[in-house]
């Protein structure tokens, strides 16, 4: 009795083994929609240049001192920085550029030596972008993931950063799954899971329910709004790309060593933040000493999209007093 029901117990644990194998490789993936090469998707002022091995998409206006490098958040690109990158370069230099994974910028699946898709590399990558435009130090203006990429630019580099500005920045959230899944999420049927999940992103209206958790007041989000979001998911690889970032992702420690940032800080953030909570970008201006905050009343995650003027305003009033 004891052989038979020992006997029936591996029968079912081989066959939840075999499921467990099996179905995520044959799984059907939501279809993909149709892809462009990055170049096809340019802008009239888009650049491209390679460095570290990818190919960067970026733009550039403006001249003189201060110049802005402005650093996006997940899942957008230069496009979040639309309505008030002309305004800025009357003022400066403006720098915008997408970070490997999402825009236009390349999506390496394979590579030697330092992943491109950490963190440490997208630091590296940022820096090479100055050097290349001849920019020995600027003012880092980055917005929800891209305040976790600018934060980490200030402590590693101070000498490269003449100030800082956190736009409802990712400081105290975000970060990966934990060391011990990522070699499960590197197996081919966490794969082929994970391009299942990333697909959805774009499926349905999952990115337009995603851009009105950002706003304040959906309502105002127009079509062209969407359609700049949607250019990510256009690109060749992207979604294996996402992917690969999502598996590159790290816990940042920032909430750690915030305190240590050297350059003068200015904290911006909209009274109604759904996904960056406001308090977390106040508890932020209170722990790092002689840091500015600023709250746009009205506005949500991207201030930059949404209130824009007053973006300007902030932001012009701040590099004023650095003169």
């Amino acid at each position: 009795m004891m052989k038979k029901f020992l006997r029936v117990t591996v029968m079912i644990l081989t066959a939840l083994l075999g499921l467990v194998v099996i179905v995520p490789l044959i799984i059907p993936l939501p279809p993909e929609g149709e892809r462009f090469p990055a170049e096809a998707l340019a802008d009239e002022d888009s650049q491209f240049v390679t460095l570290d091995g990818i190919q960067v998409h970026y733009k550039a206006a403006g001249s003189g001192e201060p110049v802005y490098l402005l650093l996006h958040g997940f899942l957008a690109n230069t496009y979040t920085w639309h309505r008030v990158f002309d305004d800025l370069s009357k003022s400066g230099r403006v720098i915008a550029f997408d970070r490997p994974a999402f825009g236009l910028s390349g999506r390496p699946l394979e590579w030697e030596g330092q992943n491109p898709y950490s963190m440490a590399s997208q630091v590296d990558l940022a820096l090479a972008l100055l050097d290349h435009l001849g920019v020995e130090k600027a003012v880092l203006v980055g917005n929800s993931a891209g305040g976790t990429v600018a934060a980490e630019i200030a402590l590693a580099h101070p000498e490269r950063v003449q100030a800082l500005v956190l736009v409802d920045a990712a400081i105290y959230t975000g970060g990966g799954a934990p060391d011990w899944v990522k070699p499960l999420l590197a197996t081919p049927q966490a794969r082929r899971i994970g391009l299942f999940v990333v697909r959805r992103i774009t499926s349905g209206g999952s990115v337009s329910r995603l851009i009105d958790l950002a706003w304040h007041d959906p309502t105002q989000v127009s079509m062209e709004t969407l359609e700049g979001y949607r250019t990510t998911f256009q690109v060749e690889n992207w979604d294996k790309a996402l992917w690969e970032f999502t598996l590159a992702s790290r816990e940042s420690g920032l909430a750690e060593r915030i305190q240590q940032v050297q350059a003068p800080v200015l904290v911006l953030t909209g009274d109604d933040d759904r996904i960056v909570p406001t308090e977390d970008s106040i508890r932020l201006a209170g722990e790092i000493p002689g840091a500015e905050l600023v709250i746009f009343p009205n506005c949500g995650h991207v201030p930059q999209e949404e209130c824009p003027q007053a973006f300007i305003q902030a932001l012009r009033e701040f590099t004023d007093r650095l003169r």
